[in-house]
């Protein structure tokens, strides 16, 4: 306890010091060290049903040249004008109409797009050239030159999730244009997938990046997976079967900053209650269902997005079986030892 008389003197005293950039850390201690997680990030839902139609608008309005990425923002309520969907992650709806071409650019930030509608556009990364289909997985590493392409007849939509807030916190952005609209384009699609994800590695292959050499993680095998293993009926309480993608060459997350899943729900499942340290996105792959986020309920269906702020109790109750995908910055809290998690019931 501070004595009375030196109480009313304190804050004359914090403010006389703060012209010297000062700040009693008594005065703020209670903020900065918490007993748990505290997030402006808020529990919120995207339809895309909702989504769909206004982003079609901007194709009207802005060429994806024009606009070079266009993209309508996921940011979430509690950080307003912030751009980000939880404290250290970024997320955005992208569309890419016929005929288009997104122009070749590389950053600091690493990228993955989730595909929701279409067929047939494609991401090329350093030359590899990764057609879409809905559920495909594409990475984007940092620093690597990358474009998109329509070349199919009807528009293409995809989730973009990026580690934008966390490369912000570091002051460590740095972004180039190509000079030609695409980078040359001289691997074909699926050449990562046979050269390093099929259990098989070129025998003098040397890692030059943290993230998964493999580029495109088609949903029909990922899909195949689930299904094959949904058949011995183990089922987790709080994740029913939740698959990890990972890097071939340490069986780590595919990407370092970011950690991307797949999870199967059957019909009439009900997850236990289950909180943990990294805020998660979710996109709805297939099935309808609901999931519970404290004393918020959110009923979604195929490609709609939702997100679970850290350390939040959530349950998911499939009224089909379901498919979710979801990414987060597990893998960065893992690697500073500090990622948790209660699987325990309220």
């Amino acid at each position: 306890m501070v004595d009375k008389e030196n109480a009313k003197k304190l804050p004359e005293y914090s403010d006389k010091i703060l012209a010297d950039n000062l700040v009693p850390l008594w005065d703020v201690l209670g903020k900065l060290v918490t007993p748990e997680p505290k997030s402006p990030c808020q529990p919120t839902m995207w339809k895309y049903s909702a989504v769909r139609p206004v982003l079609l608008e901007a194709g009207s309005l802005l060429t994806a040249k024009e606009a070079e990425r266009r993209v309508l923002i996921l940011e979430n309520p509690g950080m307003p004008g912030e751009s980000k969907i939880t404290t250290s992650l970024y997320a955005g709806i992208q569309l890419i109409m016929p005929g288009e071409i997104a122009p070749a650019h590389k950053h600091s930030q690493s990228a993955f797009r989730f595909i929701v509608e279409g067929e047939g556009a494609y991401t090329a990364v350093e030359g590899e050239k990764s057609y879409m289909s809905k559920g495909d997985l594409i990475l984007t590493p940092n620093g690597r030159w990358h474009d998109h392409g329509n070349e199919s007849e009807e528009p293409t939509f995809w989730l973009d999730g990026l580690d934008i807030p966390i490369v912000q916190f570091f002051d460590a952005s740095f972004m180039e244009h190509h000079s030609e609209d695409t980078h040359p384009h001289v691997i074909d699609d699926g050449d990562s997938v046979a050269r390093y994800g099929s259990g098989l590695m070129p025998v003098d292959f040397e890692p030059t990046s943290l993230t998964s050499p493999v580029m495109k993680y088609p949903y029909k095998r990922t899909k195949q997976a689930l299904d094959k293993m949904k058949q011995s009926d183990e089922w987790d309480p709080c994740h029913g079967l939740r698959l990890m993608y990972v890097n071939p060459v340490d069986g780590k997350s595919a990407m370092p900053t970011m950690g991307a899943f797949m999870q199967l729900l059957p019909k009439g499942f009900e997850t236990s209650s289950y909180r943990s340290t990294d805020a998660m996105v979710f996109s709805v792959v297939e099935g309808s269902g609901k999931t519970q986020i404290g004393d918020k309920v959110f009923e979604w269906g195929p490609n709609d997005i939702f997100v679970v702020p850290s350390w939040h109790h959530h349950q998911h109750f499939a009224d089909d079986e379901s498919v979710l995908f979801s990414y987060s910055d597990r893998p960065v809290q893992q690697a500073l030892g500090l990622w948790r998690e209660d699987r325990g019931n309220r």
